[in-house]
């Protein structure tokens, strides 16, 4: 796969070769454009993205099928029906890429990348494109005879009555060494016999699933070893920031102007606080006040938040100079922070727009001594964020459920679930940004 800024070439055979549901083992032998190649990666990212906040929320088999079935049509379509299967090569081996360079990274996109394969492998429309590409896998397996079947007819009835199924007439069954279904064995769900297991059609998934996980884990592996000693000085001023960019990119709206909302007052600031701002920014909001300070990443922060909450720049140099006044002087404060605060709204230096931050990048970063910004579920103490989520309201039993997120690592999904708790509302689509958080409180509220 070469990633060019010319037009790519595509042959009819390359598409007529490739199955409708890839087993991602050699890269495609394509021209691809660089904005396809970010493009592609972002829409198999919401994906994978939307899978992992499924299986969070803890969503049943049933549901995850539904979910994996929804956002594959609506993120990996295309215009050209030729090149849906190219648009799900070409994305795969791009985030292959991107999330080979780290063992964190490399275990959430095996993990990720898996889940999808096993449900696009059950949403095959019928057996004879299961078995089709059952064989491409080149597995130890081979239907079991009829005679063995007659003979092992008792057993396989007892392991289907355990799954609540029947075992009837015509059911073909794969003999194959155990140890290729450890999730069968380990779920007491297969008949096995001199070291082989009889697998069920209908289970069958558990064995290519775990063969495609075996050689999507050491693909990686691979990839990392020829992207750090090859690609990634080549492509240094190319491909190299693309990639490192997309494992923390944000892929929702960039709150950069308030829309619905527009224009708070410095007067309604604590108020607007205490109803609609995450936790995060209720504690940078509290620690400007106790101190009248904050560091730089710190103002960044809860300056940009502001900024995209509606406040607008003369008010906010009014805000934070009536703070930090009460500590540096007002003389400091314009020679050594007014500067900042008209920059970060694009009215000094190269004037950029600059956008608030996403919950992504709250999460990445790492506070220093001193510092208060970066995400409480993360950053805080068990014992700290206790007692900041009971002061903003959150029962014991909502917090119960809120920590276990925590100590999972589901950050977002804690902060949801503390928003479904403050607003006795739910929050389906997860919370991805604190402008999000504020925006979706400030509806709540407003239709209350």
């Amino acid at each position: 796969m070469e990633f060019l800024t010319s037009q790519r070439n595509i042959s009819s055979n390359d598409v007529a070769t490739v199955s409708t549901l890839p087993l991602y083992r050699n890269p495609p032998q394509l021209e691809v454009r660089l904005e396809e190649f970010e493009l592609f990666a972002i829409d198999r990212l919401r994906v994978l993205k939307g899978i992992s906040d499924g299986l969070s929320r803890g969503k049943k088999p049933d549901e995850m099928m539904n979910l994996v079935d929804d956002l594959w049509r609506l993120h990996m379509r295309h215009p050209q029906a030729s090149e849906v299967i190219n648009k799900d090569i070409i994305s795969h081996f791009v985030l292959r890429l991107v999330y080979c360079r780290t063992e964190e990274l490399r275990k959430w996109f095996l993990s990720m990348e898996t889940t999808l394969f096993r449900y696009r492998f059950k949403l095959l429309k019928n057996f004879e494109s299961q078995r089709a590409l059952l064989a491409e896998f080149d597995l130890p397996h081979k239907a079991v005879s009829n005679a063995e079947l007659e003979n092992v007819k008792e057993k396989l009835s007892q392991v289907a009555r355990s799954l609540g199924q029947t075992l009837t007439s015509g059911d073909i069954y794969y003999k194959v060494p155990f140890e290729e279904v450890p999730e069968l064995v380990a779920g007491r769900r297969v008949y096995i016999h001199n070291g082989h297991a009889y697998v069920a059609m209908n289970q069958v998934v558990s064995l290519v699933v775990t063969q495609f996980r075996s050689n999507l884990s050491k693909a990686l592996i691979l990839t990392n070893r020829k992207w750090t000693a090859i690609v990634s000085d080549k492509e240094k001023n190319r491909l190299a920031p693309i990639v490192e960019a997309l494992s923390t990119s944000y892929l929702g709206p960039d709150y950069s102007e308030p829309k619905e909302y527009a224009e708070i007052s410095i007067k309604d600031l604590d108020q607007v606080a205490n109803s609609s701002f995450p936790l995060c920014m209720r504690h940078l909001l509290e620690k400007l006040r106790e101190d009248h300070h904050l560091k730089y990443g710190g103002r960044m922060q809860l300056g940009l938040f502001l900024k995209g909450v509606g406040l607008k720049l003369d008010d906010a140099l009014a805000f934070w100079k009536s703070e930090f006044s009460k500590k540096v002087g007002p003389e400091r404060f314009d020679k050594e922070y007014a500067y900042s605060i008209r920059h970060s709204y694009g009215k000094e230096g190269k004037r950029a727009d600059y956008t608030p931050y996403s919950c992504q990048k709250i999460i990445s970063c790492t506070p220093g001594v001193g510092d208060h910004h970066g995400c409480p579920y993360r950053h805080f103490s068990e014992e700290n964020l206790k007692a900041a989520l009971s002061k903003i309201g959150v029962s014991t039993r909502a917090m119960t459920d809120v920590m276990d997120k925590v100590r999972n690592k589901h950050y977002q999904l804690a902060c949801t679930l503390t928003f479904e708790a403050v607003h006795d509302s739910s929050c389906d689509s997860g919370i991805n940004h604190p402008n999000q958080y504020f925006s979706d409180s400030q509806k709540i509220l407003k239709a209350k």
